[in-house]
């Protein structure tokens, strides 16, 4: 489980170190997911929120290609908030803030647009969150966000799992805050309808998920992944005997995805869009 607090802490810490790697994480679902952002913005014109903006990758690129509408992004991790104000300084419709999307939608409205990339499945409450979120919009406002979908379909998380601890975590009972909290559509969609959000649609889309590049790929994938992912507390954790074994299996499945001068995983998420037409 990863918790709100989680990220508050050491985990967006740890994120606004690595953002650049992060970044490169994400570049091939961010096409996607910026496409299907400013596609629905074009039918709005008040400001638009990034909720979990992380290093504001999202927030800059919405911002740089919409220079008429204001956009904020906002995130829980004051390390996170701090690398992506001094990304951002020059936009002068670009802002950030440190918190709680639902406790600084109020000071921003009208809001007609909530995005996000990956930042909203680790509320410990998605449908009290959702339903905060969307009283704070204009009627007629959109929300667009990408999340990962299931666990066994994005190998970058089982298959290092497995090779370190011998076996696959047994699937979370219920909501669980974490990377593969909205994996179920299903369940995605019913707590978006119990929050009052209507018109609610997700298409799923593959990414290469770029976990490794540079002199030795294999060698920075293996860097990042003690870093940043499931099976980094994992690691972190093991008996001081046995941590060399783990990471040389891990290595070793790292290395079956090295191609040319890239290391690259396949990854699937889930593109969701949804409106207030309450």
């Amino acid at each position: 489980m990863t918790t709100a607090s989680d990220w508050s802490g050491s985990i967006g810490d740890v994120w606004a170190a690595e953002w650049r790697r992060t970044d490169r994480i994400f570049a091939g679902l961010a096409t996607q997911l910026n496409a299907a952002i400013l596609d629905m913005a074009l039918s709005g014109s008040a400001a638009i929120v990034d909720i979990g903006c992380g290093a504001g990758t999202t927030s800059l690129a919405i911002a740089g290609a919409l220079p008429g509408r204001q956009v904020v992004g906002i995130d829980i991790s004051p390390s996170l908030v701090e690398i992506a104000t001094g990304r951002g300084q020059g936009l002068d419709n670009l802002s950030f803030r440190c918190g709680p999307a639902e406790e600084h939608l109020a000071g921003l409205a009208p809001v007609d647009l909530l995005v996000s990339r990956h930042g909203v499945m680790f509320f410990p409450d998605p449908v009290a969150a959702f339903s905060a979120l969307r009283r704070e919009t204009v009627p007629g406002a959109g929300l667009v966000f990408s999340c990962f979908r299931a666990s066994t379909l994005n190998p970058w998380a089982t298959e290092l799992v497995v090779a370190a601890q011998g076996e696959s975590p047994p699937p979370p009972t219920g909501y669980v805050p974490g990377p593969f909290a909205f994996a179920d559509p299903d369940s995605v969609r019913a707590l978006l309808s119990v929050a009052g959000w209507s018109r609610i649609d997700c298409r799923p889309v593959e990414f290469s998920y770029r976990a490794g590049e540079g002199a030795d790929p294999v060698a920075d994938a293996l860097s990042l992944f003690q870093r940043i992912g499931p099976v980094a507390p994992i690691l972190r954790q093991a008996p001081a005997g046995e941590r060399a074994a783990m990471l040389g299996r891990v290595e070793a499945v790292i290395a079956r995805h090295h191609v040319d001068d890239a290391v690259d995983f396949p990854a699937a998420a889930w593109l969701w869009s949804a409106h207030n037409d309450g």
